[in-house]
């Protein structure tokens, strides 16, 4: 990314843990009544309730999970928040707030952390979370970014990974590969610019696939939308290492199998088209890409006039016997091994 090699910067040794603490959380505001005591004090204080807390963290670092040569701070701090808060939606959740940690080498200046910090208050005025505290530290290289995502949720209303049953409908929201896709579009051109500084990308027909991959939204509209069709799912996840990685974990934690049909896979058509251009299977990458953060959820097979047709989901397969395994069933009607190829945080170099 091209910088104004005038523009002043602020080191952030100048200003301090402290100063850079009140400098950077001065413009958030509390919008929960269960926030009682954010950021301020020796620890935040949070209202009980009557209903179960949901809480959820994520460590992010930098050339491991995001690469700041294509991913401006403001996406980045947005982003951070996002995966969290989806992880409180796929439990049938409310996020009401979260704390973010960061640790930054002294190549970045007070200007980097402001722009990382607009993206976070972005996030957090869209979904009406508060930022209620969290912890700075210098880093010997790079960038690391921790944030954990507070919710609530009535206990009859949580849904777990475990409650799948033999013949429940297999449920997604909206679509799926676009993130895995953006982020094949911005690899390559970051090859290009590599290469030749002065190429200008044209990312007008990726547009789509950029903003799934640098800009994702949490689906926190599917409670609401479940509740008005009266369907409570059996069991939630959302769709960050990609649908055959999540429907590993329904099922084990479920001690089911399952059968997802190829053709059912909602797919945009931007995903149909990069497939094309790059060479790669659109199923494939449907399956394994991950990133997209929609929500992934069986139903019981007595809900299925409820869900069809319905614009929000499609149902893409069922629940089976444990023994029957998980099953891809192709285009031609055969059946293959479904293989959980999605990322893995643990994978050798």
């Amino acid at each position: 990314m091209l910088e104004d090699k005038n523009q002043s910067k602020t080191s952030l040794a100048k200003l301090g843990e402290f100063g850079l603490i009140n400098h950077i959380t001065q413009y958030f505001k509390i919008n929960q009544a269960s926030s009682v005591k954010g950021i301020g004090d020796d620890a935040a204080v949070l209202a009980t309730s009557d209903k179960q807390t949901l809480v959820t963290t994520d460590l992010l670092i930098e050339g491991v999970h995001f690469d700041l040569s294509y991913m401006p701070l403001k996406h980045l701090g947005y982003k951070a928040v996002i995966v969290n808060l989806s992880d409180v939606y796929a439990m049938n959740g409310a996020a009401e707030q979260i704390t973010v940690s960061i640790a930054v080498s002294n190549r970045f200046p007070l200007e980097a952390i402001e722009e990382l910090y607009a993206g976070i208050q972005l996030a957090c005025d869209t979904y009406k979370v508060d930022l209620i505290g969290g912890d700075t530290t210098s880093s010997t290289k790079g960038m690391l970014l921790s944030v954990t995502a507070i919710g609530k949720a009535e206990k009859d209303n949580v849904v777990y990974r475990n409650g799948a049953k033999v013949t429940d409908l297999i449920v997604v929201s909206g679509d799926v590969g676009a993130a895995y896709l953006g982020l094949q579009v911005l690899e390559r051109e970051k090859q290009v610019f590599k290469v030749d500084p002065n190429n200008q990308p044209d990312l007008d027909k990726y547009t789509y696939l950029i903003e799934r991959q640098l800009k994702p939204e949490a689906r926190k509209d599917v409670a609401g939308l479940l509740k008005e069709l009266d369907v409570k799912p059996t069991a939630m996840i959302d769709v960050s290492d990609g649908i055959s990685s999540e429907l590993f974990h329904i099922c084990t934690q479920s001690k089911v199998g399952c059968k997802v049909y190829e053709d059912k896979l909602p797919l945009d058509p931007q995903v149909i088209s990069t497939c094309e251009e790059f060479e790669l299977d659109s199923t494939m990458v449907a399956l394994s890409g991950g990133e997209d953060y929609e929500l992934l959820f069986t139903v019981p097979i007595a809900d299925f006039d409820k869900i069809k047709g319905n614009p929000n989901f499609s149902i893409i397969g069922h629940i089976t016997e444990e023994n029957q395994g998980l099953q891809l069933v192709t285009r031609a009607n055969q059946e293959i091994e479904l293989k959980a190829q999605g990322w893995n945080g643990m994978k050798e170099e």
